[in-house]
């Protein structure tokens, strides 16, 4: 009996039915591949996909709802619908730090206004006014604030100064908000990462008009930019690994020749041919495809077939944690580090102008110093320790509900239309 993979999608209309094209053709007749059908959904029934390519419950809660049911019957489902329900920007920029991936500097910031069903009371345990100097001179500007669950480049604000900012979060409402440093960029990439381990790295320019974006060459020459691409494939694995995406793009903003991970929580990122262009719309066709059938192969009835992160799968079964090189702080431990980097610059300065307003001396003579014996130097000598047998030197070194829609249809040949080129969102990197 033929594995069954489906696909669930919304307005897309080149992807998904190239994705579809490509699993029934490498898939021999062994691996099928349809737009998913729901005419009903009942509580714990298996609908009959081995794997559900998911592309819009992000956006749809009933697909949600439908997928996750799904994967408790034991649908692989790519991307996990219960991850990213719990998921989040800026718990990602944490996790980031700690795998130690260079992230833009970045605080949170509380709704303006509060959330249905409050009150003041709510809200006991938040200080007001903000420790605003304190953020205004950790992140400084401009900057730029979005939400810490946002995407698709909404309610994103570029700020020059602290009245622009407070102008700007009085228009966000309920929104929780993050206020993040802006990188000057000399490069920038978008990577697709699929199964947590193909890597595809596409120039990007996020200034450009949202069709011309992936049009784009790279800066770095040489042995630098071969550098630049090997940290950057294995960042984008190590975050995608943690995070337990198996479709997923990261976005970096490369200043100094320092890669910063600016946004890699995307469930459905795009793959529209009219935007990535057809290089990289065929490496994500065959790619994608050929994933959804080792998946496929790899079924196993009644048993949890969708991918969880190390994140999670670390805190069932801990390991010994493996600090990177940009680790957390605690707030006391960052205002400690701060006062302790101004007094050394003060003590610095100060001995710096001392040193300019002393008077010269000059050196006295120094006394010549008898010359010590032979005697006494080999007295004095350590004596050597003599040197193990070439046995043991061996040894030693091996010890270290909406109405129902109609079924998905394909565009007939010719009928795609060319996506009108978006306007292109001001991005701060």
């Amino acid at each position: 009996m033929a594995k069954k993979v489906g696909i669930i999608f919304g307005q897309e209309d080149t992807f998904p039915w190239a994705f579809i094209d490509k699993v029934n053709e490498l898939g021999n007749g062994k691996v099928v591949a349809e737009p998913v059908q729901i005419d009903k959904v009942q509580q714990g029934i298996d609908y009959g996909y081995h794997v559900i390519l998911d592309r819009m419950s992000q956006g749809v809660p009933f697909y949600r709802s439908y997928v996750k049911n799904a994967a408790l019957m034991g649908t692989a489902v790519i991307n996990n619908p219960f991850w990213f329900s719990a998921d989040e920007k800026f718990f990602n920029n944490c996790l980031a730090m700690e795998l130690g991936v260079p992230v833009p500097k970045t605080v949170l910031l509380p709704s303006n206004a509060r959330p249905d069903d409050t009150s003041e009371k709510s809200f006991r345990n938040l200080v007001g006014p903000l420790d605003w100097d304190y953020i205004f001179n950790y992140i400084g500007f401009p900057a730029y604030m979005k939400p810490f669950d946002g995407g698709g480049w909404k309610d994103v604000y570029k700020v020059e100064n602290a009245d622009a900012l407070f102008a700007s979060h009085a228009q966000t409402g309920q929104l929780v908000m993050m206020l993040q440093e802006e990188i000057i960029f000399d490069d920038y990439f978008r990577v697709y990462c699929l199964g947590q381990k193909y890597v595809h790295i596409m120039p990007y320019d996020p200034r450009k008009p949202f069709h011309e974006r992936y049009v784009s060459e790279i800066k770095a020459t040489g042995e630098e930019r071969k550098k630049l691409l090997k940290t950057i494939h294995d960042y984008t694995l190590k975050l995608n690994k943690a995070l337990g995406y198996d479709f997923n793009t990261v976005e970096f903003a490369v200043r100094d020749g320092i890669p910063y991970a600016i946004d890699f929580c995307n469930p459905a990122p795009d793959a529209d041919l009219h935007s990535v262009g057809q290089e990289n719309f065929d490496w994500i066709v065959e790619h994608s495809a050929k994933y959804a059938i080792e998946k496929a192969n790899a079924h196993k009835a009644k048993q949890n077939n969708t991918s969880w992160g190390g994140f999670v799968k670390n805190s069932i079964a801990p390991e010994a944690p493996k600090r990177g090189k940009v680790n957390l702080k605690t707030a006391d431990e960052v205002k400690k580090s701060s006062a302790a980097k101004k007094k050394a610059a003060v003590t610095k300065k100060k001995a710096e102008s001392d040193k300019k307003m002393a008077p010269v001396k000059e050196a006295p003579v120094k006394a010549k110093t008898p010359a010590k014996s032979k005697v006494t130097a080999k007295a004095k000598a350590p004596a050597k320790a003599k040197s193990p047998a070439p046995a043991k030197v061996e040894a030693m070194a091996k010890a270290k509900a909406p109405a129902k829609g109609n079924t998905p249809k394909r565009p007939k040949p010719g009928a795609t239309k060319k996506s009108p080129a978006k306007a292109s969102p001001k991005k701060s990197k």
